[in-house]
């Protein structure tokens, strides 16, 4: 899933982080520009829907993201640093295209904006957001070739899984099967890119052991990444009118804390964990409201699994660890 001769070092976590990942590889932090590339998706065009996924707000989960349009690749980096504060120190960078569905526009275009990341000194690679129904042939072709042509940097693909099972998918508005991601899944692997799978917890009519099915589920699919990403309700979307209505619960903080060490106990310790939460825009953002100290979840999190001496895969089986 990643270089043998690169040393799995968690840093003192009790699960191996992306920022630990990036430190055993370039030997320093790295920071992730989130980008707004100004693409569509097909639950939003009409091809599969026009609302998009029940759980998206209108910025296409790319809320944070700074806006490409009309800006250099070298600005847009400027002003996603500058998110940073005084944290940056101008590292290796990962120019991440999050809004919408980053493999969804004419190809020439996608190639365009790839290679205008992969182009500039300070990026050490990009991270691509997409929908496994949006990796077509001619899209694969396109990210072979920039994976062979760039070998200094790397190339990941970010797929929004979100769950395993059918019911829920439906509910969300998810638009494919998993046959399709499984595809996509294999098709990434025949060409030697890695992928990173997002997951929701705490969707609604899901049971603990609905998604500890998925993280098993994960385990054997063996991505190079998973993100584990709280639900929230955001204004303005068909999940916020459920849970205004009064149709399910969020998560609470010490649900959640509880439901992400399970998730960790069951993953694979050879699995980067991009992500343990996740914040909503604060003007967008209804519930869980809690969500939005992300110092405070972390801290707590780290705590428990500490004082729990709980680690990432001490519930997977030993004898299929690699």
């Amino acid at each position: 899933m990643y270089p043998d001769n690169i040393k799995r070092e968690w840093h003192g976590k009790p699960y191996y982080s992306l920022d630990s990942y990036c430190k055993n590889t370039f030997h320093h932090k790295c920071y992730k520009i989130a980008l707004n590339a100004r693409m569509s998706c097909p639950n939003r065009d009409g091809t599969l829907g026009t609302r998009g996924c029940i759980f998206c707000s209108r910025g296409g989960s790319g809320d944070f993201a700074v806006d490409m349009a009309g800006k250099s690749m070298p600005e847009q980096l400027t002003e996603g640093m500058a998110k940073f504060g005084s944290k940056a120190t101008g590292q290796d960078l990962i120019a991440y295209f999050q809004a919408y569905t980053n493999t969804y526009a004419p190809l020439p275009y996608l190639e365009e904006v790839y290679r205008s990341a992969l182009d500039h000194p300070d990026v050490c690679g990009i991270s691509i957001a997409t929908r496994p129904d949006c990796l077509g042939i001619e899209v694969l072709d396109l990210l072979a070739k920039l994976h062979d042509e760039y070998p200094d940097k790397f190339l990941w693909i970010e797929l929004g899984l979100q769950t395993i099972h059918e019911d829920t998918a439906r509910y969300i508005r998810r638009g494919y099967p998993l046959s399709c991601f499984e595809q996509a899944c294999a098709d990434l692997k025949a060409l030697q890119i890695p992928f990173i799978v997002h997951t929701i917890l705490g969707l609604p009519g899901e049971t603990n052991i609905q998604l500890l099915q998925t993280m098993d589920y994960l385990n054997r699919i063996q991505p190079f990444g998973i993100k584990l990403q709280l639900l929230h309700v955001l204004k303005d979307t068909d999940l916020a009118d459920d849970y205004l209505a009064g149709k399910f619960e969020v998560l609470t903080f010490d649900a959640y804390i509880d439901l992400v060490i399970s998730c960790l106990a069951h993953l694979s310790p050879d699995i980067v964990i991009h992500r343990v939460t996740g914040d909503g825009p604060k003007n967008l953002l209804i519930a869980p409201t809690w969500s939005t100290d992300k110092r405070s979840v972390l801290n707590e999190l780290h705590h428990r699994m500490k004082k729990q001496g709980i680690r990432q895969g001490d519930l997977f089986p030993k004898d299929n660890y690699s």
